[in-house]
């Protein structure tokens, strides 16, 4: 039997998920998240890990691998690091099994990865920083429109003639957004042809690594925005060729720290396997 945990610091915040892995069956015992809202994310990263612990009533001590992702590798009580686009894969993976791409959109960026069955990484590719495809881009819009990004969703959904945006540098997509506003374009209209912006970038993403059919799981900041899974469903049904089923998950935030724990299960039980366990703190 092997305990491990997964600590994910991303842009805007910090996942953890703890797991028991006992003869190939994968228990999830805890999970926690919290914004880092300008706080330290390796002071977060200690509080995500107790916070797990507490939940599954464990101790340290109980803990065989303490696996990072993300910006977690300066974390100091971690046991080994894992990039992020093995941990999503995995975490993907896990949350559905016919996953065969990944579509990660967090704070800053998104990015599309091509995985096979085991969700071993076969290609990726990702947007620009300053690309308006982010999740940091549409929490901007929802604080200039007034409204609160839980529901930009439901708003999204209330289009009847939604505007593009069509700049892909973020700064600039702004500024076409105040435009729209002086236009009189409801807010409805606006979310949803940031949305369908959004979707035909990451839709690109997805041909360009050949991820054209089967099941892409969505996981990061934005794979929950009911809005912007709509949008990239009817993005892909226009495009020739592209016969891929967009999905999420209500756990689709944790897939880097799912991901990131069972990797740390699996190499804790490679290393034990050659008599080389590291110490976890």
């Amino acid at each position: 039997m092997t305990i491990a945990a997964g600590i994910d610091i991303g842009t805007g915040a910090i996942k953890a998920a703890l797991f028991k892995v006992e003869n190939g069956e994968e228990k999830w015992l805890a999970r926690y998240m919290t914004r880092i809202r300008q706080r330290d994310p390796i002071e977060l990263a200690r509080v995500a890990y107790d916070a797990v612990l507490e939940d599954a009533k464990l101790r340290p001590e109980d803990v065989d691998y303490v696996a990072t992702t993300g910006e977690g590798e300066s974390v100091p009580f971690h046991t080994g690091h894992f990039y992020s686009m093995t941990t999503h894969a995995r975490g993907a993976r896990y949350l559905d099994e016919e996953s065969r791409a990944v579509l990660d959109i967090g704070a800053l960026h998104g990015r599309a990865i091509s995985i096979d069955d085991r969700g071993k990484v076969l290609s990726y590719k990702m947007t620009s920083q300053c690309a308006s495809g982010s999740g940091q881009f549409l929490e901007n819009i929802a604080r200039y429109l007034g409204i609160a990004q839980e529901d930009i969703g439901t708003l999204s959904a209330q289009a009847d003639n939604p505007e593009v945006v069509s700049s892909i540098c973020a700064v600039l997509a702004e500024t076409d957004v105040i435009n729209m506003v002086s236009r009189g374009i409801s807010a409805p209209n606006i979310v949803k042809g940031i949305h369908l912006s959004m979707a035909a970038r990451l839709s690109k993403l997805l041909k360009s690594i050949g991820a054209t059919s089967g099941v892409v799981m969505l996981t990061g900041g934005l794979a929950l925005d009911k809005g912007l899974v709509a949008a990239l469903e009817e993005d892909i049904s226009h495009i020739k060729d592209m016969k891929s089923a967009v999905r999420s998950h209500p756990d689709s935030i944790y897939a880097g720290a799912i991901g990131a724990a069972l990797w740390g299960a699996f190499r804790h039980e490679k290393l034990a396997a050659l008599g080389n366990l590291p110490s976890a703190a």
